[in-house]
């Protein structure tokens, strides 16, 4: 048997906090990884999911069978590195075929350090964290593999929980920079960088906007010192409620009168500034096919997800910011669980939705909303005229 048929056959395990076991086969990286266990539905597009930010501390399931054939390139990373702390497949491609693939996933990972397993059933991981709900997880493989049971388990129980974690600091930029505008100049957005992805900066800027990326450490007194004509907060992980600094951030911007407008992690900010709470849901939504309904206009979108934590908002009726920020409405919903993924406010120019606009990887169906932040700061800075 060759080095590299010994490789892949190396054995590894996925093992969950309840004690539920998987083995399979070691992919990626050799060792041991911990997180939290989340499942993400789409059939393409795991070259974004691995590179976005928002699945730093997660070890993440593909629940489409075969991944990889695509292989990996350059051009579709949503950020310099690979963030998520596991990978799990059912298939993974022995073969890379697409004229754009530079590497394979499988070098990729490994490169990366990221310890994989493969050769699961990931339907019955599935439907068990549908069930059960996400939770800590571990992936041994290597010298790993040969703990015992009650060791693996003790690992993975005794590691953070996603609850409580503030992790904008570990994927956020050290250093503010600057994005020029590419379509015709409509002014500055500041954007607060809490994981925030490629295209996302990209398709700002194709909306006229010069792109200032501060860092997650800035405090609201630097960002006003910016004078920009808005304020944009990016997708990002971990738990809402452990972001106090940044709630406050963005309070103070939209008391000065800042456009405002946050997508993921943003709109759970947002939502937090008003004065509504948050929570964790039972399993999330991560996929890019997940159903929104716009209320406003009653279209169906088909829309990217990737969010754990949820805004406590009343969707059956317009309700007042106890924070003084007038009346909110609930623009978008989830047509699934009737999760809140979007909030507009009626009476300040702020606004922001749940899930990915950016599309990266995904429909495009929402990427009208980068046009609409647009028409809303051209709109304030008529008003202040």
């Amino acid at each position: 048997m060759t080095e590299t048929t010994t490789r892949l056959h190396e054995p590894a395990v996925l093992v969950l906090e309840d004690g539920t076991r998987y083995e399979g086969r070691a992919y990626g990286a050799r060792g041991r990884t911990l997180g939290e266990a989340v499942f993400a539905t789409g059939m393409t597009g795991y070259q974004e999911t691995l590179t976005d930010p928002s699945y730093a501390g997660q070890i993440v399931m593909m629940t489409a069978p075969h991944i990889g054939n695509t292989g990996m390139n350059d051009e579709d990373m949503e950020s310099a590195r690979i963030w998520v702390a596991g990978f799990i497949v059912r298939d993974p491609s022995r073969v890379v075929s697409n004229f754009r693939s530079q590497r394979s996933l499988d070098d990729d990972l490994a490169s990366a350090g990221v310890v994989g397993i493969s050769g699961i059933d990931t339907r019955a991981l599935t439907r068990h964290l549908r069930s059960a709900g996400s939770m800590r997880a571990g992936v041994f493989s290597g010298e790993d593999f040969a703990l015992s049971h009650g060791e693996q388990l003790e690992l993975v129980q005794t590691a953070a929980e996603m609850s409580g974690r503030n992790l904008s600091g570990d994927v956020s930029t050290t250093e503010a920079y600057q994005l020029p505008a590419t379509g015709e100049r409509v002014g500055t957005v500041a954007v607060l960088d809490l994981g925030v992805k490629t295209s996302t900066l990209n398709f700002l800027a194709e909306r006229g906007f010069d792109v200032h990326v501060v860092p997650q450490t800035v405090t609201a007194e630097e960002v006003l010192a910016l004078e920009p004509d808005a304020l944009f907060f990016s997708n990002g992980p971990g738990d809402p409620a452990a972001s106090d600094r940044h709630v406050e951030i963005l309070r103070s911007a939209l008391r000065a009168g800042v456009p405002y407008f946050g997508i993921c992690f943003g709109n759970q900010l947002l939502g937090r500034a008003l004065g509504y709470g948050t929570y964790k849901l039972p399993f999330g939504h991560r996929g890019i096919n997940q159903p929104v309904i716009d209320r406003a206009t009653g279209r169906v979108e088909i829309t990217a997800h990737n969010h754990g934590f949820a805004v406590d908002a009343p969707i059956d009726r317009i309700s007042d910011s106890s924070e003084g920020f007038g009346r909110v409405e609930v623009s978008h919903v989830d047509l699934n669980d009737n999760v809140v993924e979007g909030l507009n406010c009626l009476d300040i120019p702020a606004f922001s939705v749940q899930y990915h606009p950016e599309s990266a990887a995904g429909p495009r169906d929402a990427n009208y909303l980068f046009d609409r932040f647009r028409d809303m700061v051209i709109a304030s800075k008529e008003n202040q005229a």
